[in-house]
């Protein structure tokens, strides 16, 4: 008997549009950022840094795309950098949770 299940695509950037393989979101999408936060929970310092990475690349890929306007710098920041400190007081929250039980 074959096995028939199929792989997930995982949620990563399609460059150089920026766009999730999986689900055609603008990356990071909303399972790209729960992936990171749940990788990085305890490196907080190296999330931004890989973050900061991609803002990078994203922006220079895009850049070439469409240079006039080219990416929206607030908005491209808020896209890769604006949101992780959210998300990660919520996943400690909920381990702290989690162990007082």
């Amino acid at each position: 008997m074959s096995d028939t299940r199929r792989t997930a695509t995982p949620h990563l950037p399609r460059r150089p549009i920026w766009l999730c393989r999986a689900c055609v979101q603008e990356w990071p999408c909303p399972t790209a950022r729960t992936d990171l936060v749940t990788e990085y929970v305890d490196d907080t310092v190296a999330l931004y840094v890989y973050l900061a990475g991609m803002l990078f690349d994203a922006i220079t890929d895009l850049h070439r795309l469409n240079p006039e306007p080219g990416p929206n710098p607030t908005r491209m920041y808020d896209r890769f950098l604006g949101w992780p400190a959210s998300h990660l007081a919520i996943v400690r929250h909920t381990r702290r949770a989690e162990n007082d039980r």
